[in-house]
């Protein structure tokens, strides 16, 4: 999913990463992936449901809560998702996921400075974090075009300038 050319950061994905350890044959399903797979397969009521039960359980679990950010996000009810994220980032600062998603959101309301902070802070918990890298290059061109406007509002028109503006909102276009 993006969010103005910037990648949030699937659940799926997370099950994988913040998985502490694989399932044997013995253990019960992962309750992430069966509510993951009732959202995905178009129930999202229901994987709501069986979401708000397994935090009653597991409130402490950050991929249940992830996850809880991820639908929220994907069900379009971004103020409550961001809430989550922001949580997320509190409880265990340690994880990456959480500002990524929580910059892409705050990227989308224009609030560019803010998701590059929010990134920034990912990349130093996971400097290998491909899509927080990825994002922040997104954010940082929206920077630089918002910076290059401002210093063309002046009276006399700058052609260097205005094809460096040009050429941004190109490669933002596609």
């Amino acid at each position: 999913m993006t969010v103005g050319g910037l990648k949030t950061l699937m659940a799926a994905v997370l099950c994988a990463g913040l998985s502490s350890s694989a399932m044997s044959a013995g253990e019960p399903p992962d309750p992430v992936r069966a509510i993951e797979q009732t959202f995905r397969g178009g129930d999202a009521a229901r994987a709501f449901e069986r979401l708000e039960q397994a935090l009653a359980t597991r409130p402490d679990q950050a991929r249940l809560r992830f996850l809880q950010g991820v639908m929220l996000s994907e069900s379009g009810r971004q103020a409550e998702a961001e809430a989550v994220y922001e949580r997320l980032t509190q409880d265990y600062p340690e994880l990456p996921e959480p500002y990524n998603n929580l910059a892409v959101l705050q990227a989308a309301q224009g609030r560019l400075d803010s998701a590059r902070e929010l990134l920034e802070t990912a990349l130093r918990n996971d400097p290998g974090y491909r899509t927080a890298r990825e994002n922040l290059g997104d954010v940082l061109v929206r920077l630089a075009v918002r910076a290059y406007e401002q210093a063309g509002g002046g009276p006399v028109a700058d052609l260097a300038l205005q094809r460096k503006l040009q050429r941004l909102r190109e490669l933002l276009a596609r």
